[in-house]
């Protein structure tokens, strides 16, 4: 039986999950509202101290993610996503949903939550008719803003520029997405991956322990300001490599993060990596005695599915609903 080191452990844990096809993760925060509340200064003003809504949803709200690929994830590019959805929650609803699949992009949004959240009402789609009939194109979105689904065609988000990429950039033929977003190349990849893995293994100290259910818990622990200086220092020369608009921190930005050690845990389960953790009260010392975890649980991933009657959008009709006055100007205005 092969003895492995701690590092080798999670080293082993990150390549198996590259060679899933599919992935699910959650993020939250581990804390309570009251907690929150405490961050904010004792001569913070009345009107900027952290509503108690936010806190409340903050502290019992999650991010969940679900991904599927026709190819393993670390090989795989946007062209090979077959599907992809996202939900934020709240304590106790859905405030936000949206998924990626096939030709179309899905959406829905609890604008009344928001509403409540924000302290005053959401508009209504009314303003855009001064009559009682609504134009052609805000019907439909009207259902949107009542939290039912809705779909938009991925080219028409493509035309409109709604991508990274921007305005019509060339997608593959028929696949409605752009393929000149601002990724990195498979070479490169390699050379980031190696370049990571040479820093931890010098940087980072590595503990394990025994968990619960027979899950197995990996610490990591190092100074994060000599881990990220020593890490920008080792990719900066592929710099060259890196698409348009990616910069890397300044040594400015690196000298602001704090030199003492922090730590952040890993839990295996059967050699899967199943939850990874980290103390946020680490990078601020005013923080001390807090409770504040930032939590990332990993689950095999679960086939996104297109909701059914989602009502289809039309990114044109819509411009027109809103801005009416558009149909009534010149050609070269």
């Amino acid at each position: 039986m092969e003895n492995l080191s701690a590092g080798q452990k999670l080293d082993r844990a990150f390549d198996r999950l590259g060679e899933e096809h599919s992935l699910s993760f959650e993020l939250d925060l581990d804390t309570d509202a009251a907690t929150l509340k405490g961050l904010d200064a004792a001569d913070t003003a009345p009107e900027d101290r952290i509503p108690d809504e936010i806190a409340e949803l903050i502290s019992g709200g999650r991010i969940s993610v679900s991904v599927e690929s026709k190819k393993p994830l670390a090989e795989s590019g946007e062209k090979d996503l077959k599907g992809f959805a996202m939900e934020v929650s709240g304590p106790d609803s859905t405030l936000l949903e949206y998924r990626m699949i096939g030709d179309y992009v899905y959406g829905r949004a609890d604008f009344e939550q928001f509403g409540q959240l924000a302290g005053s009402s959401m508009p209504s789609v009314d303003l855009l008719s001064p009559g009682d009939e609504l134009p052609k194109g805000a019907e439909d979105l009207e259902k949107f803003l009542n939290g039912d689904w809705v779909k938009i065609s991925t080219k028409e988000f493509k035309e409109a520029g709604l991508f990274a990429g921007g305005p019509d950039t060339g997608g593959a033929p028929d696949s409605g997405r752009p393929t000149d977003l601002p990724t990195f190349d498979a070479s490169t990849q390699k050379k980031l991956l190696k370049a990571v893995g040479d820093v931890i293994s010098n940087e980072v100290d590595f503990t394990t322990t025994d968990g619960e259910d027979g899950a197995e818990r990996i610490t990591a622990t190092a100074s994060l300001r000599t881990l990220a200086t020593s890490l920008i220092d080792e990719v900066r020369p592929l710099a060259k490599e890196f698409p348009a608009g990616f910069e890397l921190p300044t040594a400015k930005e690196l000298k602001e993060l704090p030199r003492k050690k922090g730590s952040a845990d890993f839990t295996l389960k059967n050699g899967d990596l199943t939850e990874v953790s980290f103390d946020l009260t680490q990078l601020d010392k005013k923080l001390k005695g807090e409770k504040l975890g930032l939590v990332l649980r990993l689950g095999e991933g679960e086939t996104p599915t297109a909701p059914s009657g989602a009502t289809e959008l039309n990114l044109e009709e819509l411009q027109k609903a809103m801005m009416p006055e558009l149909d009534t100007l010149p050609l070269d205005a």
